[in-house]
């Protein structure tokens, strides 16, 4: 359910929380212990590569982007200049590389694409079309 409020203003996670408790009245929440991400990400933060501080809101950033990136394969971040977006990712990529041990976590790469260098189709995945040009001689 976390992955689904990146998607919400902030006025709107309290509405969404009540309708999915009417719904599943009997079902709670279940609790995801992110200690050592947390621990790491605070140390990342802390690091003179980065000089950031590690507030709440950021770090709910962080795991707002690990939750998701656990569902799906790839993502676009979009937002406000100046807003964290890179910070968001680098922190969180280091913090994973950082507990890499082949089980939980793994050494990370990402992959920075510009939209605008691509075509519609190979941005979305969807199924280009080559055209094939297919010449008859007659004699």
């Amino acid at each position: 359910m976390l992955i689904y409020l990146t998607k919400f203003v902030k006025e709107d996670i309290p509405l969404f929380r009540n309708i999915i408790s009417d719904l599943f009245p009997r079902t709670t929440r279940p609790k995801v212990d992110y200690g050592d991400l947390f621990n790491q990400v605070d140390l990342v933060c802390e690091s003179s590569q980065y000089n950031l501080i590690s507030c709440q809101a950021f770090k709910d950033k962080i795991i707002q982007l690990y939750d998701t990136l656990q569902i799906r394969y790839g993502l676009m971040i979009v937002g406000p200049a100046g807003g964290g977006k890179t910070s968001n990712y680098n922190v969180l990529k280091e913090s994973i590389s950082r507990l890499a041990d082949d089980k939980t976590f793994f050494k990370t790469q990402t992959n920075i694409i510009n939209p605008k260098a691509i075509t519609h189709a190979e941005l979305y995945s969807e199924p280009v079309v080559i055209p094939i040009l297919i010449f008859f001689i007659f004699f």
